[in-house]
């Protein structure tokens, strides 16, 4: 699937100059993490191949980028009040991590899918714990909700301006350490992380494509892409890729931003998903979490349309659930 026809990078919710300005202000509470030249474990594609290893991120994802910028561009009044989230995992560690950092407090909402281990980190982060719903999505709605009748700061996933700009500090990053990239994996869900990096690139490298990476199981942005609206009815089933996993908010300002800035998009299985995290466990000890697996599959499905290429591929966290776990090191595929 191709984006329709993008809009100006100036007229986009998330500029090249938001994400310089986050760069800015996050560079001392993050790492800017290295890339590795993994090119030599694709010998057929010919290619030059780097991953960008947000594995390595404070956190052990690249949302601890979007929680700081955002909390770190909170007023006084709003620090003082402290900041609610939702999330089952990456992003609930990123914004109890940037409170604790910050000196405010967090209560983070979690639906029943957050994995125990998830769960804990958050607490030991020093934030509050709220279990509401079976669903992600169900954990956001009434965190929101209960953002706005207490006043405080609500910090989405993805629907946040600030947060994705935040996100976008990464192609920031891959443009200064790689220089020319002709195109960038990266896993989708609520769409804050791909909006982030293809915004600056679309301004700062426009010539860079970029490729949104879905698991097949979970391809709520994608179809709501297509239909040019936000789709409540897209048919969800588990996938190792918990991070990406749910629904969309409805309203939600990705949606607009995403579809002007993903220039191809690719679907992956479960097997496609669990052989790319073996693969990568089996040739460099690395074990990474099934949203990073689900755009080094769509890279290896792809390889050899990019011979010739610079490619850099997002591997966006390191944080595996009990579950996961289990399967990566089991011998049978979901």
């Amino acid at each position: 699937m191709n984006a329709a026809s993008p809009l100006p990078a100036s007229n986009l919710a998330v500029t090249a100059a938001m994400v310089a300005a986050a760069h800015q202000r996050i560079h001392s509470s993050i790492v800017e993490t290295p890339v590795d030249d993994v090119s030599a474990l694709f010998p057929r594609a010919s290619a030059r191949v780097f991953f960008k290893m947000e594995n390595l991120q404070r956190t052990g994802s690249f949302k601890l980028r979007g929680a700081s910028n955002k909390i770190l561009a909170l007023s006084k009044k709003q620090a003082v009040a402290g900041v609610i989230a939702a999330s089952n995992g990456n992003h609930g560690l990123a914004v109890a991590a940037a409170a604790r950092k910050a000196g405010i407090a967090a209560e983070i909402f979690v639906s029943e899918l957050v994995s125990p281990g998830k769960a804990e980190r958050i607490q030991r982060l020093g934030a509050t714990i709220r279990r509401f719903g079976v669903q992600p999505l169900e954990a956001e709605v009434a965190a929101r909700a209960a953002a706005e009748k207490s006043g405080k700061v609500f910090i989405s996933p993805y629907n946040d301006v600030d947060v994705m700009a935040g996100q976008g500090t990464i192609a920031l990053e891959l443009a200064q350490q790689l220089g020319g990239i002709d195109a960038v994996f990266v896993a989708v869900g609520g769409g804050g992380l791909i909006g982030g990096i293809g915004a600056y690139f679309k301004s700062a490298s426009p010539q860079t494509e970029v490729v949104g990476c879905w698991p097949k199981n979970s391809p709520v942005l994608y179809e709501s892409i297509k239909a040019g609206k936000i789709l409540d009815n897209v048919e969800e089933r588990p996938t190792l890729s918990e991070s990406t996993a749910g629904g969309l908010e409805a309203g939600s300002v990705t949606l607009d931003v995403c579809r002007n800035v993903i220039d191809r998009s690719v679907l992956v299985t479960e097997n496609e998903i669990l052989s790319a995290m073996r693969f990568l466990r089996d040739k460099k000890g690395w074990m990474i979490e099934g949203a990073a697996g689900v755009a080094v599959a769509a890279f290896i499905q792809n390889a050899e349309r990019y011979r010739g290429k610079t490619i850099a591929v997002v591997i966006c966290g390191g944080n595996l659930s009990e579950k996961v776990r289990a399967l990566l090191e089991g011998n049978d595929a979901t």
